[in-house]
């Protein structure tokens, strides 16, 4: 089984705008409800290829039980850890510019977290666990790597798309796959990285360091594919840019989703580069559809 954790979900709201004025009265003109967080997205678009997972973390309120009724009507598994503060609501206006207002979200109790810990203890060897975003203030900020350390010898795949210091302390336990971008990438080494050239020695360098497979999204400039000694790059279909928030997401989603089938590293690359592309040209997460309808323009190159 697949499974994602998001620590600190939301309802995304967006919000389309003619012109956004600061300081003025500002009309609508369309406007949706979504639930978000890195895992949910994870989820949602697992669920939109066919591939089944259930979503961890932590829920609470009014807001809480949207998301949860949400993602049932998406027909996605969920096993929450209920909590007394209310998921929190992150604004994404679509204006002139994109503009997010992100909500801080509740509280969690070192009792609420133990309730988490004691479903990783469950797992099966070869499952699959996606620790996705942020770890809010409430937690400790080693969580990821005290998972990481408790299920590495249960041999679960461990997925981890984090920033900076919480992809790094991860490193020593061996997990599955990482996908910073390129600039999470030069923020790990303190450099700075414009081109898919510029991150090869870094990507290599997080392999060194525990990784199984590494993927480096590089925006509008393609995607890197690490595993052992090689090295691939997956180019960007032709599309127009419509929405950034969970493309991502949706790169670790479809390569998930492609492994969990046929275990071929650079299908799975392929699959997941046009998933995360699938999102940027879409209003929403990427579906088998869109998927279908790009990836014959993504090609894997060995570099």
């Amino acid at each position: 089984m697949i499974y994602t954790v998001t620590l600190n979900p939301s309802i995304d709201y967006f919000i389309e705008l003619d012109d956004f004025k600061v300081g003025e009265l500002n009309r609508i003109k369309n406007d949706r409800k979504s639930p978000g967080g890195k895992g949910i997205n994870v989820s949602t678009v697992l669920q939109n290829v066919g591939v089944s997972s259930v979503a961890l973390g932590f829920i609470g309120g009014f807001t809480g039980k949207f998301l949860e009724d949400a993602l049932t009507e998406r027909n996605i598994k969920t096993d929450f850890v209920s909590v007394e503060g209310d998921t929190r609501i992150n604004v994404k206006l679509h204006s002139n510019t994109e503009t997010e207002i992100n909500g801080a979200g509740p509280q969690i109790t070192s009792a609420e977290l133990e309730q988490l810990l004691e479903k990783f203890n469950q797992f099966q060897k070869g499952d699959v666990l996606v620790l996705a975003g942020s770890i809010p203030s409430s937690l400790p900020s080693t969580l990821y790597q005290q998972v990481a350390k408790s299920l590495k010898d249960k041999e679960v795949k461990v997925v981890v798309d984090a920033t900076k210091d919480l992809l790094v302390e991860v490193l020593p336990y061996r997990p599955f796959l990482i996908k910073p971008n390129h600039h999470e990438l030069g923020e790990i080494f303190g450099v700075e990285i414009k081109r898919a050239e510029d991150a090869i020695p870094y990507g290599k360098k997080l392999i060194d360091m525990g990784a199984e497979h590494v993927i480096v999204s590089m925006a509008d400039k393609g995607s890197l594919l690490f595993v052992g000694d090689e090295v691939y790059f997956a180019n960007i279909p032709e599309g127009k840019l419509a929405n950034s928030v969970g493309a991502g997401d949706s790169v670790v989603a479809g390569f998930i989703a492609s492994y969990s089938k046929n275990q071929d590293v650079t299908q799975s690359f392929r699959f997941g580069a046009t998933a995360g592309s699938a999102t940027a040209y879409s209003e929403g997460l990427a579906t088998k559809e869109k998927i279908n309808e790009l990836i014959s323009q993504v090609q894997v190159k060995k570099i």
